[in-house]
């Protein structure tokens, strides 16, 4: 038994093409163990962190039959740390603990994108930690056997994920859907009761188990792939070796390995869901937000303080507890993004792999005679059944924690005992049954064991199949279906025989697809009305031939790649290998959102970022609302900030919510659709078992407030009129979100006097140029007026207008009123600026006030019943197409352009009128012959507010002294 520190890495993910897109600058340097990250703002002094290792792997490298290694002809070659010396470093480490019968721990965290997939898994070629460590353990095997060593070797497999403080079983349907019970055992700590535990021979029956239970859910979920953020994902595998020891007893030494993919880190301000009811539903910031509590109370303890380690506050830290601090060996791999954007997630990141590097664990060999085992447990459920009899339920040690529990919090305790105990009982009952059978025979009981996987390769090289895509890139291809004969059937039909192959996932159908051969072609075609079959990213409706690499999503989840080797092997084409983001993409520029052009800016980028993981999202959403009957239609718009109601920023994708039966609409950010998406899942996967799918509208992802306020539209009006002090009176028109004039809206700007006297034109307050504001002694000041609007959706109850002014935080509102569309607000606000500065001069010259119009929805009750299915059907056919909704782009310049024309008339005429006295002055002196004229009355002149008053001032000339 050695106590240790918990072993940290952070490791910088390769470069990607979305930074080469944006032209991020980097913020993080490595020199040996050490790492320093730069405030890209230059606002601080750099940072620096030291750790058991630091990995660079940006840049500096060169790619090798697709394998990046280290270049030493770049920069950065010498530091490029590859797949392999990762492993080396970490995984091998694994391994020998196993062995050696430690339980160990590797758990990889960092902001979604960072790059804990490329270390954890990797991509092709460039395998991470996992897919290594389980080839190598099982060739350590073989060469154990083929040595002749006696002893026998088991390796099981589970897999879970956590969402919402609900632990799910990814290898069985049945255990998925409704989620597992964590317990805890006395010996053992805190476990997931009834999880399915899969004895496996090698690494490729791990990634087809891993495979099939990612893809026979409702969506491909994280299980080691950062793409999805949303849960957090546990592989668990345990190694057991039985052999007779030197007193000639039958003993075994196992080891656990939890390698662990945590979900992403963002901090909820960067993910635009502030204020949504379901982000903190989520649980996927409280319960990292826990870990972090724990890792620093764990810092500290190992620092010598008593202090308290909240594992209890989250599932997470319960299924944790023994790698953070108990009986085993743990090492964090925290995956830091270079990028200036990510400067906050990857500093954040940085102090969190800090305070975990100071803990420390104790980790002892688990080696024991196997007939003591089971007589220990034997003469434990004996305790345990006794216990039962009694209601005495004191045999679990409590934790560390225990002693801050309140004494409702004990009672509680007390009453989930009996559950508890009775769970115990069946594990350790289930727990002698698998000891004393043999690997073989839980093999045979698995149902699969006679899979040769050298089979199923030879003939993928001569068959046509197909085979999935997966958003982790080891699990695509790790499921294949042959197609064989002369029909092929394709659907979710759980009968024996009515299909030919079985996919389960919202909109698919019994019978699905058909899958036909004729002149040696294979053709697919929908099998049930109205299927939803992509061929490479567009709708099937009746037959259409394949051809090899075509891509073919069914439902909404279920992607797969048509291969036929004979024809790929005598074409001359180079076909490429297809990616899961490849067929997202794919799908994402036929949904008619305009994703075809290249992205020629770093806006663009992050706008077909957003389609890409959009659409899919969007697709789903429907999909499960339909089976559901939630009367909810999804539709993706790309929206500016004009049509947000915001002065600046970039285009986003929003998600358009229509009732169907209704027709009342939300405006959710895609953020929210995403936080909603796992509790809509979980709501089909419990359709699918036939439990009960009702939840309170707090707990409903379909559920939105109908008297929340609506954005109706908004009103730009720029301010550069002021910067001369000329007032300005319009009528504009009000757009929608969509840039589709919704109405107009009646506004003044009027200069005033600090006491809020309007200054009229005999007042000649005009200025030539704004500069001569700065520092003006009476300061700047003007009225708003908001006087009316017209023609206002009649759909709109209590409207109102709001905007806020320069850098006030305050938000200016008029008056609410309640059935009209043509409202008369008579809104008058005063902006005083007593110091005019370059900035708030800036503002007038170049800024704009935002007038956004809300109201709410008149609540119309539907007079009949609408199905869902039905409604989106129509809904697709209308439009054509089967996904996203349409934007309109409008010209966002078009009204400052047309405020700026009436702003340089007015001040056109102010300056024609003083060009205009000036020259009569001319004539006049000419006239009298005056060759000299005093300056004030030049100045008098010129200043003249009026063409009267220039003439009074001229009709003076006679008067002047001297010729």
């Amino acid at each position: 038994m050695a106590e240790e520190n918990v072993r940290v890495a952070v490791r910088v993910r390769p470069f990607n093409s979305r930074e080469r897109t944006l032209n991020s600058t980097l913020i993080i340097d490595m020199n040996g163990n050490t790492t320093q990250i730069t405030d890209p703002s230059g606002s601080d002094e750099p940072r620096k962190f030291t750790f058991d290792f630091s990995y660079w792997s940006h840049d500096g490298c060169k790619e090798n039959n697709g394998y990046y290694e280290p270049d030493p002809s770049q920069p950065n070659g010498k530091k490029f740390a590859d797949q392999k010396s990762v492993y080396n470093d970490l995984g091998v480490g694994v391994l020998e603990n196993a062995w050696g019968g430690y339980n160990s721990t590797l758990f990889a965290y960092g902001q979604t994108g960072s790059g804990k997939s490329w270390s954890m898994v990797g991509y092709g070629v460039n395998k991470g930690v996992v897919p290594l460590f389980c080839d190598n353990i099982f060739q350590q095997i073989t060469e154990k056997k083929n040595s002749g060593d006696k002893t026998e070797f088991e390796v099981t497999f589970s897999m879970l994920e956590i969402y919402n403080e609900q632990v799910r079983d990814l290898l069985t349907n049945s255990s998925a859907r409704g989620g597992l019970k964590v317990r805890q055992h006395p010996k053992q700590g805190f476990y997931a009761d009834g999880l399915k535990v899969v004895p496996v021979n090698s690494y490729d029956e791990i990634s087809k188990k891993m495979a099939e239970g990612t893809t026979n859910r409702t969506v491909a979920s994280t299980n080691m792939n950062a793409t999805s953020s949303r849960a957090h994902t546990i592989v668990g595998i345990t190694f057991q070796q039985i052999f007779i020891n030197p007193a000639g007893e039958k003993t075994t030494k196992a080891a656990v390995v939890n390698l662990v993919d945590l979900a992403g880190s963002e901090r909820a301000e960067s993910t635009g869901a502030t204020g949504d009811r379901l982000k903190e539903g989520a649980a996927i910031n409280q319960s990292l937000s826990c870990l972090g509590n724990c890792i620093a109370a764990l810092a500290e303890k190992s620092s010598g303080k008593n202090c308290r380690v909240p594992y209890r506050d989250s599932v997470l830290t319960k299924l944790l507890k023994n790698a953070l601090g108990g009986n085993s060996k743990t090492i964090m791999i925290a995956a830091l993004s270079p990028a200036d954007v990510n400067f906050d997630e990857t500093l954040s990141t940085l102090r969190y792999a800090d305070r975990a590097k100071q803990i420390k664990t104790t980790a002892s060999v688990n080696e024991s005679p196997t007939d003591k085992l089971i007589r220990e447990l034997q003469e434990e459920n004996e305790k345990l059944k006794l216990m039962i009899e009694s209601g005495n339920y004191e045999m679990i040690k409590q934790d560390d924690d225990d002693d801050d529990l309140t004494d409702e919090e004990k009672k509680k305790e007390k009453e989930d005992r009996e559950s508890e105990y009775a769970s115990m009982l069946e594990k350790n009952k289930h727990e002698m049954e698998e000891m004393k059978k043999t690997f073989e025979e839980r093999l045979a009981e698995r149902g699969d064991s006679g899979t040769d996987f050298n089979a199923v390769d030879e003939k993928k090289k001569t068959t046509p199949h197909l085979y999935n895509l997966n958003q982790d890139p080891q699990l695509s291809g790790r499921i294949v279906h042959f197609l064989e004969g002369e029909n092929i059937t394709i659907g979710s039909c759980a009968a024996e025989g009515d299909v030919n192959i079985r996919i389960v996932g919202p909109s698919i159908h019994p019978k699905h697809a058909s899958f036909s051969m004729a002149e040696n072609k294979w053709s697919i075609e929908p099998a049930a009305p109205h299927s939803r079959i992509l061929h490479n990213g567009k709708g099937v409706g009746n037959k259409e031939d394949l051809v090899h690499n075509d891509r073919l999503q069914f439902g909404t989840t279920q992607f797969f790649v048509y291969c036929n080797p004979k024809e790929r092997d005598s074409s001359k084409i180079n076909y490429p290998d297809i990616s899961y983001d490849d067929a997202q993409q794919e799908v994402a520029r036929k949904s008619g959102l305009g994703m075809d052009k290249e992205a020629k800016s770093r806006d663009e980028a992050l706008l077909q970022e957003e389609m890409v993981k959009a659409v899919p999202a969007v697709q789903q959403a429907n999909s499960i609302s339909e089976e559901l009957d939630k009367k909810l239609k999804f539709e993706l718009i790309v929206v500016s900030p004009e049509g947000r109601g915001e002065t600046k920023g970039r285009s986003i994708v929003m998600v358009k919510v229509t009732h169907l039966e209704t027709k009342f609409e939300w405006m959710w950010p895609f953020q929210k659709l995403l936080n909603r998406m796992y509790v809509m899942q979980e709501m089909y996967d419990e359709l699918l078992e036939g439990e009960n799918v009702k939840r309170t509208e707090e707990e409903d992802p379909f559920f939105d407030d109908m008297k929340c306020d609506f954005y109706i539209g908004s009103v730009k009006i720029w301010l550069k009129s002021m910067a001369y002090l000329i007032e300005s009176k319009d009528q504009l028109s009000v757009c929608d979100y969509q840039g589709k004039e919704v109405g107009i809206l009646n506004y003044e700007i009027l200069p005033c006097d600090s006491k809020g006297k309007e200054y009229t034109d005999s007042d000649d307050i005009f200025v030539e140029i704004p500069d001569e504001l700065l520092g003006r002694p009476d300061g700047v000041h003007f009225k708003l007026k908001i006087t009316s609007a017209r023609g206002l959706p009649m759909k709109f109850v209590d409207v109102y207008a709001k905007y806020t002014f320069f850098n006030e935080d305050r938000v200016y509102e008029t008056k609410r009123l309640p059935a009209t569309n043509n409202p008369d607000w008579k809104y008058e606000m005063q902006h005083d600026q007593a110091n005019v500065a370059l900035p708030f001069l800036d503002y007038l010259k170049d800024g704009a006030i935002m007038i956004q119009i809300w109201g709410k929805q008149k609540i119309q009750k539907s007079k009949k019943h609408i199905n869902t299915k039905d409604a989106l059907l129509s809904s697709s056919l209308t439009k054509g197409k089967m996904g996203a909704g349409q934007s309109k782009a409008f010209d966002t310049d078009k009204v400052k352009y047309m405020m700026e024309a009436a702003f340089l008339r007015k001040r056109q005429e102010r300056l024609e009128q003083k060009l205009h006295a000036m020259k009569k002055m001319l004539d006049e002196a000419e006239k009298h012959n005056k060759k000299k004229i005093s300056t004030s009355l030049i100045k008098q002149i010129y200043n003249a507010s009026t063409a009267d008053a220039a003439d009074k001032c001229i009709a003076l000339i006679p008067q002047e002294k001297g010729k």
